[in-house]
C-alpha cells in the first residue's frame, strides 16, 4: 500500500511521492525559545517523530530539519537585559526543549539550525523579493521591509482565504506599511532594543521577521523545493501562509506536502496561557515514566485534538503495562527453549496498512493490543511457536512507534525507579521468596495464603520454569 498523507493545502489525502526516489526531506517548525516547553510542544514534536520513524521503516532515507527560532519579539520581551540577556534566555530555554524531547524519545533532527545563524540567507531572499516587486523597504527611515501581499495573486492559497477577508498583520506595527495586511520581512532596529539584537543589512540595522526565518532555513538545508513541511495547526495562518507566499514569490518551489498536527485541550478547553491551563513538559515528566508519556502523546491521531484530563496518564500507564507484561512474560517463557531468538521483527500487514493511511496510529495501536491479547492466549496454551511469532510482531510495532518498554532507553524510567516503588518491590519480593521456600518444603497452605494475600493487594504471581514473577494487576 502506498503511503498517503493529508495535505493541508489540498485539504485531501494524497499518495506520497518524494521528489527523489528513496529519499525524503522534511522541515518542521521548531520552538520559539521564549519560555519553557509545554504539552503542546511535546505533542507536535512527537507527531513528526512518528512520521520520520515510519518513513525510515518503510525504506526511505530521511533528512529531518527542525529549526530553533532564537530571535523574536517575545524573546526580547521576556529577557530583562539585566540579569539575563536575550541570547542567554534563548539558549537556556532551548536546552529545556532539547531535554524534554530527549525524555520522550524524540530522535535528534538531522539538522537543527538556529535562526540567528541564517541571517545572510534571509537577507538574500528579501533582496530577491524586492527586486521582483513583491516586497518594499519603507521610505520613513525605519529600515523596515514588508512583503507586498497585494502583489502576489496566490496569497491565501494554503488556508483558502481571500486577501480582502484577512485581518491586519500583527507581527509588527503598521509604520510605513502600504497595506495593513503586509507582513514584516525585516524589522528596523528600534530605540531601546539591545544592540546585540541587530544585524547589518542593506536597509539598515535590524533583525528578521518571524516568517522569513523558516523560508531561509528550510531551503538552506533541503533545497529550494522539498517534500514535506510540518507544524502545529495554529501555525497555518499566518506563519505558514506567509512562508509559502514569500518563498514562491522569490522563485522557490518550496514544500510539496503540508502537514499540520492538532492541538491540545485540557478538560475540554483549548490550552492557553490566558486561561492559565498550560501543562508544562516538566510537570508531565514528573507525573509519569517517559515511555508512558510517549504512548499517551502519540496514541491519538496526529491531526486530532489531544484531550488531557485527570486519569489520562493512568490510562496510558495501564495500556503500556499490558504490553510490557506480555513482552516480559514471553521473554521469560521463551528463554532456554528452542524458540528463544527465533522471533522475526516485522510488523503485521494490519499495522502497516494503518500507518500507511495518514499515520493512523490509533488503529496501529489497536493492532498492538490485539496481538498482545493473542500472545497471552498462546502463552496460556503453551503454544511457544505462536508466542515467539507474536512476541516479534509486538517488538517490531512498538519499536517503530518508539515505545517498546524493553528498549534500553527507557530503563532509567522503569516501573521501580522511585523510592515508593523500590520499597514495594522489596516487600513483595520478600513475600515471593517466602512463598517459594514454603513450596519447596511442601507447605502449600502457607504458599497459597501468601499468594492470596498478594492477590488481594492487586499483585499477581506467575510461576514459570525460571521461577516466580510478580506484577501489579492493571
Amino acid at each position: 500500500m502506498t503511503i498517503r498523507l493529508h495535505d493541508s493545502k489540498e485539504r485531501a489525502l494524497r499518495d506520497f511521492t518524494p521528489l527523489v526516489p528513496g529519499r525524503v526531506g522534511i522541515y518542521v517548525c521548531g520552538p520559539t525559545v521564549q519560555s519553557s516547553p509545554h504539552i503542546g510542544h511535546l505533542r507536535s514534536a512527537l507527531a513528526y517523530d512518528l512520521l520520520r520513524r515510519w518513513l525510515a521503516y518503510s525504506g526511505y532515507t530521511v533528512t529531518f530539519v527542525r529549526n530553533v527560532t532564537d530571535i523574536d519579539d517575545k524573546i526580547l520581551l521576556n529577557a530583562d537585559g539585566t540579569e539575563e540577556e536575550w541570547w542567554a534566555l534563548a539558549y537556556r530555554v532551548e536546552l529545556e526543549f532539547t531535554a524534554a524531547y530527549n525524555a520522550i524519545g524524540v530522535l535528534p533532527p538531522t539538522y537543527e539550525p538556529r535562526a540567528t545563524a541564517s541571517i545572510p540567507e534571509m537577507q538574500a531572499i528579501i533582496t530577491r523579493l524586492i527586486e521582483s516587486g513583491h516586497a518594499y523597504a519603507t521610505d520613513d527611515g525605519t529600515g523596515d521591509v514588508y512583503f507586498d501581499t497585494a502583489s502576489w495573486a496566490d496569497y491565501g492559497e494554503l488556508t483558502h482565504q481571500k486577501l480582502d477577508d484577512m485581518e491586519p498583520a500583527t507581527d509588527s506595527d503598521s509604520r510605513g506599511k502600504r497595506d495593513v495586511r503586509d507582513f514584516a520581512l525585516w524589522k528596523g532596529h528600534k530605540t531601546g532594543e539591545p544592540e546585540t539584537a541587530a544585524w547589518v543589512s542593506p536597509w539598515g540595522p535590524g533583525r528578521p521577521g518571524w516568517h522569513i526565518e523558516c523560508s531561509a532555513m528550510s531551503t538552506k538545508y533541503l533545497g529550494t523545493q522539498f517534500d514535506i513541511h510540518g507544524g502545529g495547526l495554529d501555525l497555518r495562518f499566518p506563519h505558514h501562509e506567509n512562508e509559502l507566499a514569500q518563498s514562491r514569490a522569490a522563485g522557490d518551489g518550496f514544500a510539496n506536502y503540508w502537514l499540520h498536527n492538532g492541538l491540545v485541550s485540557v478538560t475540554g478547553q483549548k490550552m492557553s496561557k490566558s486561561l492559565g491551563n498550560s501543562i508544562f513538559a516538566s510537570e508531565l515528566i514528573a507525573a509519569a515514566r517517559p515511555v508512558v508519556l510517549r504512548y499517551y502523546l502519540g496514541a491519538a491521531h496526529y491531526r486530532s485534538t489531544l484531550e488531557y484530563h485527570d486519569g489520562a496518564l493512568a490510562e496510558a500507564e495501564a495500556a503500556v503495562s499490558r504490553i510490557e507484561g506480555f513482552l516480559e512474560r514471553a521473554q521469560r517463557r521463551l528463554a532456554d527453549t528452542r524458540f528463544a531468538g527465533t522471533e522475526v521483527l516485522v510488523v503485521p500487514d494490519e499495522f502497516r496498512d494503518a500507518m500507511d493511511d495518514d499515520l493512523a496510529v490509533p488503529q496501529a495501536v489497536a493492532v498492538i493490543h490485539e496481538t498482545v491479547r493473542r500472545g497471552n492466549a498462546a502463552l496460556d496454551d503453551e503454544d511457544l511457536a505462536e508466542t515467539a511469532a507474536l512476541y516479534g510482531q509486538v517488538l517490531a510495532m512498538t519499536d517503530v512507534l518508539g515505545f517498546n518498554p524493553l528498549s534500553p532507553e527507557w530503563a532509567a524510567g522503569g516501573r521501580h525507579d522511585d523510592a515508593e516503588a523500590r520499597a514495594l518491590a522489596a516487600l513483595v519480593e520478600r513475600l515471593v521468596d517466602d512463598r517459594q521456600a514454603a513450596r519447596a518444603s511442601r507447605d502449600f497452605t502457607t504458599a497459597d495464603r501468601i499468594r492470596d494475600e498478594l492477590g488481594q493487594a492487586g499483585i499477581s504471581i506467575e510461576d514459570t520454569p525460571s521461577g516466580a514473577h510478580w506484577s501489579l494487576d492493571g
